[in-house]
């Protein structure tokens, strides 16, 4: 497995260098070097964050093709919740699910029944007391990813169970290996995704050694074919197994609803994901029970491979739900076993570390604090990275010259110019 994989990659030749995306990436992951934006592998978890702000469209999420599909005797669809809201004037879901079974997938198995399990199951833990306070939600890729990157110390508070996403792929699984008597690598399980930092958690999963997902396929590229197989649907066929609960995850706030109490908080976008796991940190939020948290704005709905307006699709959700029973799924069935619930611990990626050597990182450290105050405090991009304290850093690791400061490239110049002028007086 490739330890290296990112969904987000940088299209050279379309990017200018305009250092939008430098300025705002959550864990400082790019620089612009040469006229052009390089990502830190090390520092990118995947968010998106830059696709979406890349006037030129450079940034672009890396997904499996439809084409995929066609490596597997019998295909599972997984729609994520945030699918449901990109249809307009959507009262069944069953349209959903039985046209993506006509696009050609033998199956269909809602994340939503996954979602409902992993409510029944964090219910249960934080009943018996089991949970280090204030829980947080495991299921946003990115945020997880931000938390091992950026919160290290905060990986004892995630949910220590999988994403609805795992927890639906097992399940469809093992149904279909019942069913159909298929040896398992004959079988696909592809979930539809509204973001790419779900492909960078199936190639390289967080929490559970490999993932039951075989596949993660763009909710943008898939849409043009569903709705068209949609309008020619008069009678669904009655397959959903999901309820409010289920599809309410798909926006800001549905997991913590779920729960059924009072003690939580619910944030969306990284700037204030950012934000709250800052005030955790600094146990500024102690009295809370558990803290959900989505990468994106609007939550799952507003990932950069949906197609709709994130609070329309958010909207929409609102008004299906009247038509829905509160949840379908519960941890009383015999079907879910305890392995397919529990994640393993998740474990902090040391990547901010200056040298593997105390003595040197403290060298470092020191270097780096001296430079900071020798710059201007600007924090104006203009070097090609994001603050000044960055540029410094990367001067200290010999990823950059003083020089790349506009304002010390200035004072170079000026000092230069004096030079001459005394010495032809």
């Amino acid at each position: 497995m490739a330890k290296a994989f990112h969904s987000v990659t940088l299209d050279p030749e379309k990017c200018k260098g305009c250092t939008h995306c430098v300025k705002r990436c959550p864990t400082e992951a790019i620089r612009v070097r040469g006229t052009k934006a390089q990502i830190i592998s090390e520092l990118c978890i995947d968010c998106g964050e830059c696709i979406r702000v890349c006037p030129h469209h450079a940034k672009r999420a890396v997904f499996d093709p439809y084409e995929i599909t066609k490596n597997f005797t019998y295909k599972i669809a997984l729609p994520a919740p945030a699918l449901y809201g990109q249809i307009a004037n959507l009262d069944d879901i069953d349209y959903v699910l039985t046209a993506l079974r006509q696009m050609g997938f033998d199956d269909v198995f809602e994340v939503a029944r996954g979602a409902e399990i992993v409510s029944d199951a964090t219910r249960r833990l934080m009943h018996e007391n089991a949970l280090t306070k204030p829980a947080i939600s495991s299921a946003c890729p990115a945020v997880l990813r931000l938390i091992r990157v950026r919160f290290p110390n905060l990986c004892g508070n995630l949910l220590p169970l999988l994403p609805p996403m795992e927890i639906a792929a097992r399940m469809a699984r093992s149904q279909a290996l019942e069913s159909t008597g298929l040896p398992d690598e004959e079988i696909g399980v592809f979930f539809v995704s509204p973001c790419p930092a779900k492909v960078t958690d199936v190639r390289i999963p967080a929490g559970r050694e490999k993932s039951a997902v075989s596949g993660v396929l763009s909710m943008a590229e898939l849409y043009p074919a569903l709705v068209s197989k949609m309008n020619k649907i008069s009678v669904p066929a009655p397959l959903s197994r999901s309820g409010i609960i289920g599809v309410s995850w798909a926006g800001s706030g549905g997991e913590s609803s779920a729960l059924l109490g009072e003690d939580y908080l619910a944030a969306d976008g990284i700037e204030n994901v950012i934000k709250v796991l800052e005030q955790i940190e600094d146990r500024r939020l102690r009295r809370l029970e558990f803290v959900e948290l989505n990468a994106c704005a609007g939550g799952c709905v507003g990932g950069v491979l949906t197609v709709e307006n994130p609070y329309v699709a958010k909207a929409r959700l609102q008004i299906l739900r009247k038509y829905m029973p509160v949840s379908r799924n519960h941890l009383g069935d015999p079907k879910i076993s305890e392995t397919m619930l529990k994640s393993e611990p998740v474990r902090a990626l040391p990547v901010m570390k200056l040298s593997e050597d105390l003595n040197e990182s403290m060298r470092m450290m020191s270097a780096i604090d001296k430079l900071t105050d020798e710059l201007p405090a600007l924090d104006c991009g203009s070097c090609g990275a994001p603050t000044c304290r960055a540029l410094a850093e990367d001067i200290v690791r010999g990823n950059a010259m003083i020089s790349d400061c506009v304002y010390k490239l200035r004072e170079q110049v000026q000092n230069i110019a004096k030079s001459f002028k005394m010495l032809e007086g």
